[in-house]
């Protein structure tokens, strides 16, 4: 179903949102009543007007939409060993975050990143900058961490650290920044002062990680939803056989940033046309009623935004 998300039922959503806003909190009690035998229900279907090129993360703000994308102009390549603690080489590409409509129209677009530094993860809004990780693809590699204002699109640099960062939140309970490295496998943390200033910056990176519990998805995309809680979503690749096709299976999560181990998981049994999990890659929740509207974005270049909502029983 294609429509125009300004229009109708979800139109009038949008109309109605309240601008400014982080994730709800509302959040920490309505994923929790979602479970398996919960029915998503498809409201629309989007088709950005603009080249979206590899999607990563997205906040909703007000009626508008903002959606960090790497332009990969030149393949990673694997090299036959590891050379100086890297398995691949830096590759080519340009950093994006793009800001459109409800009907898909492009808005704005800032470039983010220098030199082999293009690749921006998972995004999140505290309710005045949008924070923005953009990476080397490559793990283990570095990052540099910016705040974006969403009014004027201007970016400001606020750290850079030495591991590859594919998602942040900003903590805004205890006034902390939280990642999660390639695949998700390491969460960091890092205390902001009065001034909004990192005052570990300096650590070294293996003094602050944490090891991930949770192991059956890979956190593409998270945000604060209050209560010291990260909402994931993410997905992993499976095989019943070594020769046997990949099977993608996506979910959402609940995070206690206090303790980096997961308070809900749901597995979310939605994939678009092409095959892919609806959790491949940008998503964004809000209250809708007594239940849940997510917001998807799984394909590449040519991207739709699915929108879904789940009634909370």
């Amino acid at each position: 179903m294609k429509m125009n998300l300004a229009t109708g039922l979800l139109g009038a959503a949008l109309l109605t949102a309240t601008a400014g806003l982080a994730a709800d909190p509302a959040l920490n009690d309505l994923v929790p009543k979602l479970t398996r035998a919960t029915q998503w229900q498809q409201k629309a279907a989007v088709t950005l007007q603009f080249p979206t090129f590899h999607p990563q993360g997205m906040v909703k703000i007000g009626d508008a939409f903002f959606v960090s994308s790497v332009d990969i102009r030149k393949q990673t390549n694997r090299f036959p060993s590891p050379q100086n603690g890297y398995d691949r080489d830096t590759g080519e590409g340009v950093g994006h975050l793009f800001k459109f409509d409800a009907e898909g129209r492009l808005l704005a677009d800032l470039t983010l990143g220098e030199g082999s530094i293009y690749h921006p993860g998972g995004i999140d809004y505290d309710g005045r900058h949008i924070w923005v990780p953009v990476a080397e693809y490559r793990p283990n590699s570095q990052s540099i961490i910016y705040k974006v204002d969403p009014t004027t699109m201007k970016a400001t640099e606020v750290f850079r650290f030495k591991d590859h960062i594919g998602g942040i939140v900003h903590n805004t309970d205890d006034k902390s920044l939280h990642g999660v490295s390639w695949g998700s496998r390491r969460f960091y943390k890092w205390p902001l002062d009065a001034e909004g200033r990192i005052t570990n910056a300096d650590a070294a990176p293996e003094t602050l990680r944490v090891a991930n519990p949770a192991l059956y998805i890979d956190y593409q995309d998270c945000h604060f939803i209050g209560r010291s809680r990260m909402l994931c979503s993410g997905l992993n690749n499976y095989r019943t056989a070594p020769d046997a096709p990949v099977f993608r299976l996506g979910g959402l999560e609940i995070v206690d940033l206090r303790d980096n181990r997961p308070v809900y998981q749901l597995p979310v049994e939605l994939w678009a046309p092409s095959g892919l999990p609806m959790t491949q890659n940008p998503f964004w929740a809000e209250p809708a009623g007594e239940g849940v509207r997510a917001y998807f974005m799984p394909d590449d270049d040519k991207s739709t935004l699915f929108v879904y909502e789940a009634a909370a029983r």
